[in-house]
């Protein structure tokens, strides 16, 4: 099945995208041809919009929040038979009820530059400057340190979690080169453990070479030596009461959101329900 899919936002659309990407991922055989549209914020903009949208019908989707243009889009679609769908608006509502007062229709609010944007940038900077072991000196500094294996998913776990506003290093652990004895003796950061199995960590660390054309028969990806070398770093982090997550059946997303509650759970005192294996 063919699907045309308008996406209308009158910032930047992030938040739009997110959701549309998050219901479609509950269909399967779908063929999906996005139409984005972001800034909308006139009715110039819109009519041009809309004729696109007759060229190409399908369901509509924004996020707009003048008044004026809303009702132009709603009453073309309308008169187009068109299905839309406002999908903040259920939440709109209902904070308004709660709140006592009325939504402020100000375009792209949540992406003024406050004080948690700066916080943000700053949290990638110190990550990326923090990858794989590199100025290990400053890990005092962290929010959170990742350690783990080779590819057990550190980086990108990492990144994901300074896009949240947690200033992340990581550090790989290998047996013949063990970590600087400062990680053993961090106060401020939360060291979490990443492991997984060694069946699956073999066929990652083998896609890896593959995709950099070496050679696959080394003790990178030999059954004895990765069992040994998983076994070392479940051992080093229960000698430290470290909490451990194992990503082996987990995204990227699910592991941020593991270690995110770990952070949560140590900052209001209350005691973790983790190593999550």
């Amino acid at each position: 099945m063919k699907l045309h899919l308008h996406l209308l936002s009158d910032s930047t659309g992030e938040t739009l995208e997110n959701i549309a990407k998050a219901a479609l991922a509950q269909f399967d055989d779908v063929e999906v041809l996005r139409h984005f549209w972001p800034m909308v914020r006139s009715e110039t903009h819109l009519e041009r919009i809309l004729a696109e949208i007759v060229n190409n019908p399908g369901l509509v989707i924004f996020t707009l929040v003048n008044p004026d243009i809303r009702r132009m889009l709603e009453t073309r679609c309308r008169s187009m038979g068109l299905p839309m769908v406002a999908p903040l608006d259920t939440l709109n509502h209902a904070l308004t009820g709660l709140l006592g007062q009325e939504m402020k229709a100000r375009p792209g609010r949540q992406h003024m530059l406050d004080a948690a944007y700066f916080a943000r940038v700053d949290a990638i900077q110190f990550t990326i400057a923090h990858d794989d072991g590199v100025n290990w000196e400053n890990w005092e500094e962290a929010d959170i340190v990742l350690a783990g294996v080779s590819r057990t998913s550190k980086t990108p776990t990492s990144i994901y979690l300074a896009n949240r506003g947690f200033k992340t290093a990581n550090i790989p652990i290998v047996p013949e080169s063990p970590p600087p004895d400062l990680l053993y003796r961090l106060k401020h950061p939360m060291v979490v453990g990443l492991t997984t199995s060694p069946e699956r960590l073999i066929q990652v660390r083998r896609n890896r070479l593959l995709s950099l054309n070496q050679r696959d028969e080394t003790a990178y990806v030999e059954a004895e030596a990765v069992q040994k070398e998983v076994a070392y770093a479940r051992r080093m982090f229960a000698d430290n009461g470290w909490p451990v997550i194992d990503v082996t059946r987990r995204s990227i997303e699910e592991t941020a959101a593991a270690i995110i509650t770990l952070c949560n759970e140590r900052n209001s005192g209350r005691p973790s329900g983790m190593p999550s294996e």
